[in-house]
């Protein structure tokens, strides 16, 4: 053997050992991940037997399940980092010449390590200060929970290092160096910034973000690194409040539904529910141009404000439908849009967070809100119908014969079991047997029995895949969530919304004036903010204006929740779009064309019900 031959051998051990500990890594978190997965659905299912059928409610259930969604969302983050799941805009990268889009992938990159290496301190200052605090029931400090934040953090870290590692060193220091040139320059704008008041908050959340997801860094790095830069430069506010802001957002009990609901979907495909349940909406609808579509709608305007999260709606629709509208030639782009646009239109569906929020702030009747929220959403819908018949009409598919009414029948009685989910599910919430969080795993078990008993498709071998995919979407989903929480009580602490409910208070022009500028300022607060922080921050300065300029507060409401929901799931800056396009696994690039032409369809549907007020109050 020559010498290069041995150098080479000797170079190649290192290089395959790290390989190897890499997978082995990899798996372990697989099977991690995983394994909380079953945790979560097995801990949330024996409280509701304990409490439901024994009488005998477990105490520390609550808290387990809360500790343990923490980890399994910051695993699921690192699995998605390592997946390259994340989502992130490179419609305007992947229109450059090769060699620039390999810069940018590795500015991407660098950007992340440069927002992870400054939050990994301050995440273990945070772990470290909640050791002074115990959870009642398990008797465990809460550092055991928090700790999640840290260790995550960190392997965040070492992931996007092995990868820089492993790519062309000269492009890895130039998007390195970049990066540092742009954090220096921000520091010696120091001074600068301080004088700009609440100017900055144009410069870091309207600049900086833009910026950011222009340039294909990942959804949630960016609002990361724009609340950073804002929390750095322009306050003497800690870092460590942008961690604990991440921690709370990402750990509200509602969003625990957003792992079931998406392990829930990708269930009721493999058992073959969702085959039965779209052969029979395919034969009752399928003879229709653009039936399917239709199906999406209503589906999603049945099965809201059962979880009362946005993501788990779409989570439970979407694996349902999206298969077989595909092999009817629907492109993935315009059903991630479609999908988007129904959770924008349900948003004042009852039971509705949103709307409990409302009417614990403003003292408004829940029960009334409850009533007026249904027909705005089915004049969006409607809305949603004539676009999705318009361009069916454009579309020059061959759609099969209409089906007989033998065959309507007979896949509506092998559907019935299938069919009875989502009854099942809203009855268990309705009923009080379970809360919104737990239902799911109500809907998990009887997926299971549906598959094993009456279906009899069940493959074991599935499962892990199907788990792990459901860690990997819930890591991506929660980490653009709790990066949004963080950059919206950035916003907030500052003031703005006093500002901004002073301007509109001496706006000349009525009720119509006032109601054209609050549609306007809901659709922008709903691209950067959460509907319930808006509330909390404006209903009680709002609501008032709006009952001295003669608007009803209930119309008032559904006008603010539909342009909010417009906002929220508006691109580039609405959160809930890359959340549609997380769970339709689709790239936010392919939807973008697609999605306006829906925006158009709920814009004009929030202008009919806000110029009809009887559309939320008639039935008052």
């Amino acid at each position: 053997m020559s010498a290069s031959e041995r150098v080479a051998a000797t170079s190649a051990v290192p290089r395959d050992l790290a390989t190897r500990l890499d997978r082995a890594f990899g798996l372990a978190l697989e099977i991690g991940t995983a394994a909380l997965v079953v945790a979560e659905i097995v801990i949330l299912f024996v409280g509701i037997l304990a409490r439901y059928a024994f009488h005998h409610p477990l105490i520390w259930s609550d808290e387990l399940a809360s500790l343990l969604f923490l980890w399994l969302a910051m695993l699921g983050a690192v699995l998605a980092s390592r997946r390259d799941e994340h989502m992130r805009m490179t419609a305007m990268v992947n229109a450059l010449p090769s060699r620039f889009r390999r810069f940018f992938e590795l500015l991407s990159l660098a950007a992340a390590l440069a927002f992870l290496g400054a939050i990994l301190p301050p995440a273990l200052d945070y772990a470290a200060g909640e050791s002074i605090v115990s959870l009642m029931s398990l008797d465990i400090s809460m550092s055991w929970r928090a700790a999640a934040m840290p260790v995550c953090v960190a392997l965040l870290t070492l992931t996007i290092l092995l990868r820089l590692l492993a790519q062309a060193k000269v492009t890895t220091l130039l998007a390195l160096l970049t990066v540092g040139v742009v954090i220096l320059g921000f520091d010696l704008l120091h001074p600068t910034l301080l004088t700009l008041g609440r100017g900055n908050l144009l410069v870091f959340f309207l600049g900086v973000v833009s910026a950011t997801v222009f340039a294909g860094i990942p959804i949630a790095i960016a609002f990361g690194l724009a609340t950073l830069g804002y929390l750095a430069f322009t306050t003497h506010v800690p870092i460590a409040v942008l961690v604990a802001r991440m921690d709370s957002g990402m750990s509200h009990p509602v969003l625990l539904s957003v792992p079931l609901f998406v392990f829930l979907g990708l269930l009721i495909e493999m058992t073959g529910m969702a085959q039965v349940m779209v052969r029979f909406l395919a034969n009752l609808l399928g003879h229709v141009r653009g039936g399917l579509s239709y199906v999406l709608i209503g589906a999603m305007y049945l099965v809201s404000g059962i979880s009362g999260s946005k993501a788990a709606d779409m989570a439970a629709v979407a694996p349902v439908l999206f298969p077989e509208m595909e092999q009817r030639g629907a492109v993935r782009g315009d059903l991630v849009s479609l999908l988007a646009a129904t959770g924008a239109q349900t948003e004042t569906i009852p039971p509705s967070l949103i709307l409990i929020t409302i009417g614990s702030v403003t003292s408004i009747s829940i029960a009334a809100l409850f009533t007026g929220g249904l027909l705005p959403g089915v004049v969006v819908g409607l809305m949603l119908c004539v676009v999705v018949g318009w361009r069916a009409r454009r579309e020059d598919r061959t759609l099969p014969s209409r089906a007989s009414a033998r065959d309507i029948a007979s896949s509506f009685v092998i559907a019935i079991p299938a069919l009875a989910l989502p009854f099942l599910i809203r009855g268990a919430v309705v009923g009080g047997i379970a809360t919104a969080t737990e239902v799911s795993t109500i809907g998990i078990v009887y997926s299971v029995l549906a598959g094993l008993l009456i279906y009899r498709r069940f493959d074991i071998g599935r499962l892990l895949p199907m788990l792990v995919q459901t860690a990997s979407l819930t890591g991506a989903i929660l980490l653009i969530v709790g990066a949004a929480t963080s950059m919206a009580w950035a916003i907030t602490s500052s003031g703005f919304s006093r500002v901004v409910a002073g301007w509109i208070a001496v706006m000349p022009g009525g009720a119509i004036s006032f109601m054209a500028i609050s549609i306007l300022l809901f659709v922008v607060l709903g691209s950067v903010l959460e509907g319930i922080p808006v509330i909390v921050l404006f209903g009680p300065l709002l609501f008032p204006l709006a009952k001295s300029v003669g608007i009803h507060e209930v119309h008032y409401a559904m006008v603010a929740i539909l342009a909010m929901g417009v906002g929220l799931f508006a691109p580039p800056f609405g959160v809930g779009y890359y959340v549609a396009c997380a769970i339709g696994r689709c790239n936010p690039d392919d939807g973008m064309r697609h999605i306006w032409r829906y925006l158009a369809a709920l814009i004009a549907g929030l202008v009919i019900v806000a110029a009809v007020p009887w559309i939320s109050i008639g039935f008052l």
